[in-house]
């Protein structure tokens, strides 16, 4: 089963207040609980390869950013 972590990531970065954003985290802890073993093997492997591509793509941007940003002003 693929899993889409980017549409809860989107919907977590635009809540409006952190009980929001609480109940988006607690939806992807049931449904993680709600799987058999393996699949939670299959969930965390593919949680953690979408949080390595989204840090990556976070420090390419912050690098780029850095690389434009005056030190003299």
């Amino acid at each position: 089963m693929q899993y889409d972590f980017k549409k809860y990531h989107y919907r977590s970065m635009n809540a409006v207040d952190n009980a929001e954003r609480a109940a988006i985290n607690q939806e992807l802890k049931d449904l993680y609980d709600s799987l058999p073993g393996e699949e939670q093997a299959d969930f965390n492997r593919q949680l953690q390869a979408f949080l390595a591509k989204e840090m990556g793509r976070i420090k390419s941007s912050y690098e780029s950013i850095q690389g434009n940003i005056d030190p003299e002003q």
